[in-house]
């Protein structure tokens, strides 16, 4: 994906999720509660944060990762079906240095 279609993909992946279109995947929900992650903060991480990687060869639909950087940084894995206009769910963290840059956006080289 380019940028203008990672633009146009976050603009209707947010379209569902204020329709309120949003399947929460049984392992994202496992992994929040883990993490103390709600979904409101999952919400307003896909809402208010930035792409910061695409994963267009995902399947069945291509994938990216979402950085929030607030009071409590938050990465949120999400999809997006355009049939059905339905936003999923796959996991959200909470980013750390080990993975991450101090900016917490920047992934470590391996």
């Amino acid at each position: 994906m380019d940028k203008k279609d990672v633009e146009l993909f976050l603009k209707y992946l947010q379209s569902a999720v204020r329709e309120g279109n949003i399947e929460w995947l049984k392992h994202s929900l496992q992994r929040m509660m883990e993490r103390d992650i709600t979904r409101q903060e999952v919400k307003t991480a896909i809402l208010e944060g930035s792409v910061i990687e695409v994963y267009s060869k995902d399947r069945p639909y291509p994938s990216i990762l979402i950085a929030w950087i607030d009071d409590k940084p938050l990465h949120a894995v999400v999809s997006y079906d355009d049939v059905k206009d339905m936003c999923y769910i796959i996991t959200a963290y909470i980013p750390n240095e080990k993975y991450f840059e101090k900016d917490l956006i920047t992934r470590r080289s391996k």
